[in-house]
């Protein structure tokens, strides 16, 4: 704690580049049905689902912020609500996902129902994604398409109920999911989509020989892991709570790491996983492939025939940009579009600035050149716009500032060359830089309907 409050002190204005979280609620309705929690959303079974998404400042029912962001959906756990989870929401808001809670199923009397769990979940999952054409919605063209359905304990054996033939989802991903009935065991069979189990392995709640890993054993799907966090817990995915900790209590004798840590390699696998499949960034494989031969906390299995794509790289010909993939590609120039340039030259008739090309060839993921700066004499695209700000230092390695005399309110968007959102906030002055990726970004001001963008080099 010492050490926190020594660099709040020291950098009072320094952010952590990520976004802010916003907070709506929704009753989604399922006129087929009856019961559910909530009311308000017409006829039928009331779904009531809070949302946490990515905002430029944090509130009730703010805009979402610049980009186009994946939807996770959470089941709870058995007599747990959503707010157990706020560990859950603040990890993944904070980069670039929009969580949804339904919160039916949550009472111990009457007992939950487990099928209507599941459907709930599948549903609100449909519901959440249809909300980027609805017009008026908060969410109205700010969804990128890719869903994943993600629970715990009771939401966790839900979640293979939810995923079971359904084609509308990326992958699921279970945190101790437990028995349900009807059986989440026997509804794995028919999960084919990338499947990630978290098991703790202490779990005195739903032991993993009855559990976690008889639904693991049941998945067909060509991709399948599962992270047995060693001297983990049950409850300990989720915040302290009063019934399944008292629960666990009696059950799970042998804990022997605290629920911070457990958090922290749940944190460490569960973003990697998602950026692969719900951002389908290729490097999202690296990060969680990488780390887990040398790490002491877990223990791993898994089928999976997964591999990225190799990541083309720019060449100069004559009057044009050679790329080393001849096939399924993309160009791009300042992460703009070139449409109808994806064969293996680019013509330099586009003019100076950042070239790259994507590799396209995987269902998963798109793997990105590094930029080539392409000058003709010119100074080159390094600012657009009539705002006039400075970025100190660029180039920059572990922060950079942002200065202008001529605004104080404005707010900031910062993309990667080849177009995708970094992050997205309001007002700050300093930004932390020592975790990003060497080469170039984009960064955009917008203050009372005007904006401007600058080039940022990482080094």
């Amino acid at each position: 704690m010492k050490k926190l409050l020594l660099i709040i002190v020291a950098f009072p204005n320094l952010v952590f580049c990520q976004f802010s979280i916003g907070h709506t609620t929704i009753i989604f309705n399922d006129p087929a049905r009856t019961g559910g929690t909530g009311s308000g959303g017409g006829a039928g079974r009331q779904i009531q689902t809070e949302i946490y998404y990515p905002s430029a400042t944090a509130g009730i029912d703010v805009p979402v912020s610049n980009g186009n962001f994946p939807v996770i959906t959470f089941g709870h756990g058995f007599a747990m609500t959503w707010d157990a989870y706020q560990n859950v929401w603040e990890a993944l808001v904070a980069k670039g996902y929009i969580l949804a809670f339904p919160r039916t199923e949550s009472s111990l009397f009457p007992s939950p129902v487990h099928a209507d769990f599941g459907l709930d979940l599948a549903q609100v999952s449909n519901k959440m994604l249809a909300l980027n054409s609805t017009a008026g919605s908060i969410f109205e063209n700010k969804i990128n398409g890719n869903a994943a359905i993600m629970g715990h304990s009771m939401g966790g054996g839900a979640t293979f109920l939810a995923a079971a033939n359904n084609s509308s989802i990326k992958t699921i991903v279970g945190l101790a999911p437990a028995e349900t009935t009807p059986s989440a065991i026997a509804a794995a069979a028919n999960v084919l989509v990338p499947t990630l189990i978290f098991s703790g392995s202490e779990d005195g709640v739903t032991p993993p020989v009855d559990n976690h890993i008889p639904m693991y054993d049941a998945v067909t799907g060509s991709c399948k892991y599962f992270i047995s966090i060693l001297g983990g817990a049950h409850c300990y995915f989720a915040n302290t709570n009063f019934n399944c900790d008292f629960g666990e209590s009696t059950s799970s004798p042998g804990i022997s790491i605290q629920r911070a840590i457990q958090q922290q390699v749940l944190t460490d696998y569960l973003l990697p996983w998602f950026d692969f499949y719900l951002k389908e960034d290729c490097s999202g494989w690296t990060n969680f492939i990488s780390p887990q031969t040398a790490d002491s906390r877990i223990q791993v299995n898994n089928v999976c025939s997964n591999s990225v794509p190799p990541i083309p790289v720019i060449t100069l010909g004559s009057n044009v940009l050679v790329s080393s993939i001849t096939s399924n590609i993309q160009w791009y120039l300042n992460g703009n579009i070139l449409t109808g340039e994806s064969s293996a030259t680019c013509p330099l008739t586009y003019g100076n600035g950042n070239y790259t090309v994507v590799n396209t060839s995987s269902p998963t993921c798109d793997a990105t050149s590094a930029p080539y700066n392409y000058q003709n004499g010119t100074s080159g695209i390094d600012e657009l716009g009539n705002i006039q700000f400075s970025i100190q230092p660029n180039p920059a390695s572990k922060y950079f500032e942002i200065k202008s005399s001529s605004i104080s309110q404005y707010e900031i968007t910062i993309f990667s060359i080849e177009g995708k959102l970094i992050c997205s906030a309001q007002n700050v002055t300093k930004i932390e830089t020592s975790n990003w990726k060497k080469g170039i970004y984009m960064v955009k001001l917008n203050s009372n309907g005007k904006s401007s963008i600058k080039r940022l080099v990482i080094e």
